[in-house]
């Protein structure tokens, strides 16, 4: 592993825009990508409709969402290996693939447990296509205008939270609850046939076994994890037998395969000795955080449109266009500023902005001006937006280009449980103590993550690899 020097060595200057073939790989992998975060938003404002479609319990419909996730890291954690055994484009293909055919099996769905099911193999495809999307694009990029490549990376997510619950609510006022997975043929296909032309072909690196042990200790391991973090807004909360059995039981799980990955080293599922790398430490327990403030205000913030202003779930989808936006408006400037600066008062200064506009929530009430709302989500969505940029670009400072695809397992996985913490931890709150007091929990849990971005080094201290596969690979 190359460890990325501390001392402020120069770093060589970035050109003003991404290289032509850089742009096609990312126009490809994007496209395909836009499909599963569009299908997670979507569905996300579609489960009351679901529930009388399908003549299910809100309890069994909420499978349709949580069983897509607990699929999805089921196969986040396999990914690294799998594009060691298949090359990236050859797995690209196949997961989407994978997630186009679980797209269409949901739109044929006739019941409430046939459409859980077919969501599970929808989400065994997204799960590996999440993290690949970002390896797929650092190793093509050789270590240049980092900053500007991240902001392309970060365009899915951003759009997602401003077409989804827009289209979501389009598509249940005017047409029947199977174009909500419908939707995503579109891109599959073109994604497909987009891939299969401008991604470059890239043989196997390596044809090392499968880690039978260590797959068989993380993916139970981090299943329970989320799956007790899902439970937490039951009436006892954390002390819930429901959340304290499979939450204990998954981080034992997990702390015994890091024992196991340290002494299987290179050969283990994923080479947990990468996070001896302080740029990629500080990213991963960084998204973390963001995760728990983005994800957690998720949550809180269609609920306040829908529960203390009154607005049903298009309204309140409408209502979060300004976050959206400014999340759209933030990126390119951002990933040019980390490119040129350095990612660290990026990072501090996103948060901060972050902080900043989420204040007026938590003073809001029935009565507050809907334009004073809408402008602090606008501000909130550029910071939010901003914030990702440098910490996704830091987590692969120094790396070789064999040690990406894990780099990705480890930044993709800590966001998605920080989110599952946020959405924990503030379920709970404003369940017991109303919406300001979640609000300031979310502030809180923003701040944490601006203090700890003075962790973010200034400046890139070191350029990643020359292209070519590392002798050294996996």
């Amino acid at each position: 592993m190359t460890q990325a020097s501390t001392s402020a060595a120069p770093t060589p200057p970035a050109d003003d825009t991404l290289d032509p073939e850089l742009k096609r790989i990312a126009i490809a992998v994007i496209t395909g990508a836009v499909a599963v975060i569009l299908d997670t938003t979507i569905v996300s404002v579609a489960l009351h409709d679901l529930s009388g479609a399908l003549d299910a319990s809100v309890e069994t419909i909420q499978w349709v969402s949580t069983a897509y996730l607990l699929a999805m890291f089921v196969s986040i954690p396999v990914s690294g290996w799998a594009q060691s055994r298949l090359g990236a484009k050859r797995l690209w293909l196949v997961a989407l693939a994978i997630f186009f055919l679980g797209s269409v099996l949901c739109a044929l769905a006739w019941n409430a447990e046939s459409l859980i099911a077919f969501r599970v193999v929808q989400g065994l495809g997204g799960g590996v296509m999440m993290p690949l999307m970002t390896t797929i694009l650092m190793q093509a990029a050789h270590g240049r205008n980092l900053g500007r490549l991240m902001a392309a990376v970060s365009l899915p997510a951003a759009l997602g939270p401003i077409l989804g619950p827009v289209v979501g609510g389009l598509i249940l006022g005017g047409l029947s609850w199977h174009w909500l997975f419908l939707v995503n043929v579109p891109f599959c296909v073109v994604g497909i046939a987009l891939a299969v032309r401008m991604l470059p072909a890239d043989p196997p690196t390596t044809r090392i076994p499968l880690d039978v042990v260590g797959l068989g200790l993380v993916v139970p391991g981090v299943v329970g994890v989320i799956y007790g973090l899902s439970q937490v807004g039951g009436e006892d909360g954390f002390g819930s037998p429901d959340v304290l059995v499979p939450l204990v039981g998954g981080l034992v799980l997990i702390a015994a395969f890091t024992g196991w990955a340290l002494r299987r080293g290179s050969s283990a599922l994923i080479d947990v000795r990468l996070l001896r790398h302080r740029p990629l430490t500080v990213s991963t327990s960084l998204m973390f955080l963001a995760g728990a403030a983005l994800y957690g205000a998720m949550l809180l913030l269609p609920l306040y449109w829908q529960i203390v202003r009154g607005h049903d779930a298009l309204g309140a989808g409408l209502l979060l266009i300004p976050q959206g936006v400014g999340a759209l408006a933030s990126r390119t400037v951002a990933g040019r500023l980390t490119d040129t600066i350095g990612g660290r008062w990026v990072a501090v200064v996103a948060f901060l902005v972050m902080c900043v506009a989420t204040v007026p929530f938590a003073f809001a009430d029935a009565s507050t001006p809907q334009w004073w709302l809408l402008l602090a989500l606008l501000v909130r969505g550029f910071g939010m937006g901003a914030a990702f940029i440098p910490l996704m670009t830091l987590a692969y400072q120094g790396l070789e280009r064999h040690e990406m695809p894990d780099a990705s397992i480890f930044t993709r996985t800590a966001q998605q449980v920080g989110g599952s913490f946020g959405v924990a931890v503030l379920a709970v709150v404003v369940a017991n103590v109303g919406f300001d007091e979640a609000f300031w929990w979310s502030i809180a849990f923003t701040l944490v993550a601006a203090m700890l971005s003075l962790l973010v080094p200034a400046r890139s201290s070191s350029p990643a690899p020359a292209p070519g596969p590392s002798a050294a690979a996996r």
